[in-house]
């Protein structure tokens, strides 16, 4: 490297020259982009089993794999652009065209612009919905304009590009934001244990692409990790651990005393060994997302222990 001013040798990289004191202007070479995920070329968004992972593991694909980092660069989808800002309690950023709309989970929205226009988006199966006790209305914002959201804790966004038809199952109060494009349904848990033990809950959120490509954003507690599991490949997660799966991976309860190793002795460390005697076990094919914070159902709000009101007041917000 020469100083353009005195023309001698400089050592590369410096940035002021060592001779003449002349400031030097250093080439920046962006780093190679990660091989998947969201440091391909150009920020473009990859789909969702193609996360960036940490890809030096010396089991390979025997274990679950961490995603570094929320979301980098714009996701783009139809006329709508989202950043994901900040480290521990992440916001997602929205810039809402005139085109498509999006819906999200109530008690999640942080600022919006005034332009920005919010209503009720109404959920297919209201009289089933009502029966089971979910929400019949979920509120909807159509642009153009910014707005954000974001959960009131630690976590990663967990972003999923759905093609058209595609399907994902989320546990429930984990969704943050989709696409007007894409379908909100729920199912039923399967297995009483499961129901019962397992702090699983009764229900799990459905999302489908119904025209068109279609995006689903979530909140992971803690950091996130995807596990590809093979045909008849199982995984035992504990219950509050897991946040999304596909469809095609199969639920069900088992018991940490299963795993047990000899004895009284093997029965209590089984015991011991998590906080729930309950399992759940997946059962591929498909994708396993899991949390490293146990999760665990938000309490009513307005609770009195929390400094809210009686319950005998009328919370608004518990009819939709």
């Amino acid at each position: 490297m020469v100083c353009p001013n005195c023309q001698s040798q400089v050592v590369p990289g410096a940035r002021v020259c060592g001779r003449c004191g002349a400031p030097l202007q250093v080439s920046q070479t962006p780093d190679p982009p990660s091989p998947g995920g969201y440091g391909a070329p150009g920020g473009a968004y990859l789909p969702p089993n193609q996360y960036e992972e940490y890809s030096n593991s010396m089991l390979g694909n025997a274990v679950p794999k961490a995603e570094l980092h929320n979301p980098k660069g714009p996701l783009r989808i139809a006329d709508i652009t989202i950043s994901i800002d900040g480290e521990l309690v992440p916001v997602v950023d929205i810039m809402l065209g005139n085109q498509m709309s999006i819906y999200f989970e109530h008690h999640i929205l942080l600022w919006k612009h005034p332009g920005v226009q919010l209503g009720f988006k109404s959920l297919k199966g209201a009289a089933r919905r009502l029966f089971a006790g979910l929400q019949v209305f979920i509120t909807e914002a159509q642009g153009p304009g910014n707005i954000a959201f974001s959960r009131d804790s630690v976590g990663q966004i967990v972003a999923l590009r759905l093609q058209h038809g595609q399907m994902v199952e989320v546990r429930e109060h984990q969704f943050l934001v989709a696409t007007s494009n894409v379908d909100y349904n729920f199912t039923f848990v399967q297995g009483a244990a499961n129901i019962l033990f397992s702090r699983t809950g009764m229900f799990i959120d459905q999302f489908t692409a119904v025209n068109g490509e279609g995006l689903v954003l979530l909140h992971g507690y803690g950091n996130v990790f995807e596990k590809t599991l093979a045909p008849g490949e199982a995984l035992d997660v504990e219950p509050g651990a897991w946040l999304w799966k596909d469809p095609s991976v199969q639920m069900t309860p088992t018991s940490v005393a299963s795993s047990q190793r000899g004895g009284i002795l093997g029965a209590i460390g089984g015991l011991v060994s998590g906080s729930s005697i309950i399992l759940n076990r997946f059962i591929g094919p498909g994708r396993v997302g899991i949390q490293s914070m146990t999760y665990h159902p938000p309490q009513p709000e307005g609770a009195q222990q929390a400094g809210g009101q009686s319950n005998m007041n009328i919370n608004l917000g518990d009819l939709f």
